[in-house]
């Protein structure tokens, strides 16, 4: 069996990792986990650490598209997920992979230029 070396090893991430992610600060993804009652990140201990998973994460960026890169209020955040989930969904993917072949062609173009 191959070695995937894309595998992501983390269980759990704490929020200030997960607001690094997003360039969020904390008290947006409280306030998130107040306003979207679906994102439940697993709180532990008696210091009520909160503990995302990858799952947690997706419902995040699905927030954070529709929110910080579209523009889009809370309220009509929320009406866009609740009706239609799986198309809130996709349109989060595809512009999760447009964003990554972006910088793949940024990159490819320095190395480019270095060359001329």
């Amino acid at each position: 069996m191959a070695l995937n070396l894309n595998k992501n090893l983390k269980l759990y991430y704490n929020i200030h990792e997960v607001a690094e992610m997003f360039g969020l600060n904390e008290s947006t993804l409280r306030y998130w986990e107040k306003e979207f009652t679906y994102l439940k990140p697993k709180v532990s201990g008696p210091a009520k650490i909160r503990q995302y998973q990858e799952k947690d994460i997706e419902q995040i960026r699905l927030i954070h598209n529709l929110v910080k890169v579209r523009g889009f209020k809370l309220a009509a955040a929320k009406k866009i997920i609740n009706a239609n989930r799986d198309g809130a969904d996709r349109r989060t993917d595809v512009l999760t992979r447009l964003m990554d072949i972006r910088t793949e062609l940024q990159a490819l173009r320095k190395q480019m230029d270095f060359l001329t």
